[in-house]
């Protein structure tokens, strides 16, 4: 990681999304995000990525009406899309460059 991620607290993350530290804690539970540090819930720092998982975890869940198992379960599906995306890129770039070279 690199020193330009940006981090929020578990009290700046709660009131800028409005959600309480409570749905924090169960999306946490769930694997769906990670904090980067702090030993207790009150003390967590997430980056700016974990907290999208957050808005998108809490946007399937009320919307598709999906309990917290089930959005976990889509959470982890949809990142490991984005990161057969980002492999796919990178390979193809890969590939250009070997491509230009001959």
């Amino acid at each position: 990681m690199t020193s330009s991620i940006l981090h929020i607290s578990v009290r700046e993350l709660c009131e800028h999304e409005g959600i309480s530290e409570q749905q924090v804690t169960t999306i946490v539970e769930y694997g769906i995000a990670r904090p980067l540090r702090g030993r207790n819930a009150r003390d967590w720092e997430f980056d700016t990525a974990s907290a999208g998982w957050m808005q998108k975890a809490l946007r399937l869940r009320r919307d598709l009406e999906l309990d917290w198992v089930a959005t976990a379960m889509l959470i982890d599906l949809l990142q490991q899309r984005d990161q057969l995306h980002r492999d796919n890129r990178n390979l193809r770039q890969q590939l250009q460059r070997f491509l230009l070279e001959d």
